[in-house]
């Protein structure tokens, strides 16, 4: 079953700056991309839909939990994949890492560890259990972040700008494992080519919505806008 995404009435701002506009929202496809210039609030609005910040105002709901008032029923509802992995892994081994998530849903070590190997096995890297994480490549831990957030099973998983900086092969491997995923993807990239088989696309600029409906109508606008713009910094926000 799809899961529900509901903003009612959000707002964020930073320092005085408005990041986020007031905004209602209710995403129900299994399959949501997110466009935007450097700067537009595009990782905001991700950060404030898996519950990592708090709203100025208005609720944000997955699966119908306030994402920030029930962290904990929240940590199970939704995962989020960042940009840099390094941000994001915490523990030297790869097993340590992937149980850490597993102990917060209230696993005890025992089953934290054995499902922390079930989700090596499904990758097929059941060898890495003890590999250390700081020895891994780039595109490695950025698996290992993936294998981290699976293993807890959430409904809804937000990626923000996951193949941004691996090789090609790297990302054509990612990019397999993700379309694989039965779960809610939001995805939040500058990659638009990704996003052409998507259920929906939104295009946020100055924190508002400008565009939301299938890929093949916001994409061309929201490429022909960057280019009407007619500079080096636009262009490289495609």
């Amino acid at each position: 079953m799809t899961a529900k995404i509901e903003f009612e009435s959000v707002s964020y701002a930073k320092g005085g700056r408005e990041i986020i506009a007031p905004l209602s929202l209710s995403l129900t496809e299994q399959r949501v991309g997110v466009v935007g210039r450097n700067g537009s609030g595009k990782s905001t609005f991700a950060r404030l839909m898996a519950g990592l910040i708090a709203p100025d105002s208005g609720t944000i709901r997955v699966c119908g939990i306030d994402v920030w008032k029930d962290r904990k029923d929240a940590v199970g509802a939704i995962g989020v994949l960042f940009q840099n992995p390094d941000h994001q892994i915490l523990f030297p081994t790869v097993q340590e890492e992937l149980a850490f998530g597993l102990r917060q849903l209230g696993q005890d070590k025992s089953a934290a560890t054995a499902g922390a190997h079930a989700v090596l096995a499904r990758f097929g890297r059941g060898d890495w259990a003890e590999r250390t994480t700081h020895g891994l490549s780039q595109g490695q831990r950025h698996l290992v972040c993936l294998m981290a957030v699976l293993a807890m099973a959430p409904r809804v998983i937000v990626l923000d700008e996951p193949f941004a900086g691996l090789d090609l092969p790297t990302r054509m491997h990612l990019g397999r494992e993700l379309d694989g995923l039965s779960q809610t993807v939001v995805q939040i990239t500058h990659q638009t080519e990704t996003l052409r088989d998507y259920d929906r696309v939104l295009w946020i600029d100055a924190g508002r919505i400008a565009a939301d409906g299938p890929p093949e109508q916001v994409l061309p606008c929201f490429e022909a806008e960057m280019l009407r713009r007619g500079n080096g910094d636009a262009l490289a926000d495609i």
